[in-house]
């Protein structure tokens, strides 16, 4: 088996590729859909992810020669907020956006849109209470529909097929910065005895 960084970061891409498909699919049947410019969700600050959902990230970081520089602003961060997220400003810190959106992890893509189980058996749209008011009968009516004959993208399998890329990475669960600290530092390890790929650009 492939385990290499190249191979891992192009299965967790395909995955979140299929992701987006199928939430947009879900978007279209649902009418459902964040507000432009809100970043509620991102600034939260207890957020949970595997480092290997941002292992995408972390390469890409590593290719642009700034893996040390950003693992040491990481280490140097005391904010439990997303390392990614830039709000609009202090006091409207709920408005903003994602640094690095095409690289943004799993829980990312999956939140607003994704669905859990119940006790009960019945699914759930996991969202937050902006579309959940904002958008209440496109809501309502989402919620029948996923549990009828609506397709929906569900966290649980997911997360499994995530961690079936490796499983080590894709089945620890951190905070969201420690997560991408040690996506970084999986991948400052693995070519510390490795020839860099013939794409990186070294840091001046």
């Amino acid at each position: 088996m492939d385990n290499s960084i190249e191979n891992r970061v192009r299965l967790v891409e395909t995955l979140f590729h299929n992701l987006d498909v199928e939430i947009i699919d879900f978007q279209k049947e649902t009418k459902l859909g964040c507000i432009a410019g809100c970043g509620k969700c991102c600034s939260t600050p207890e957020i949970d992810a595997s480092p290997l959902e941002f292992l995408p990230w972390a390469f890409h970081i590593f290719l642009n020669g700034q893996a040390e520089e950003t693992l040491l602003e990481l280490e140097q961060s005391t904010t439990a907020t997303c390392f990614l997220y830039r709000p609009k400003s202090l006091a409207e810190f709920t408005s903003g956006n994602c640094s690095t959106y095409q690289y943004r992890g799993l829980i990312c893509r999956l939140f607003g849109f994704g669905a859990t189980t119940d006790k009960y058996g019945k699914l759930r749209i996991a969202t937050c209470n902006i579309i959940k008011d904002g958008q209440a009968t496109n809501f309502e009516n989402a919620t029948i529909a996923i549990n009828t004959n609506l397709s929906v993208p569900i966290f649980t399998e997911y997360y499994m097929q995530l961690s079936q890329i490796d499983f080590k990475l894709g089945n620890v669960f951190l905070p969201v910065n420690k997560a991408m600290k040690a996506a970084l530092e999986e991948v400052l390890q693995y070519y510390a005895y490795r020839p860099f790929p013939d794409n990186y650009k070294k840091s001046i």
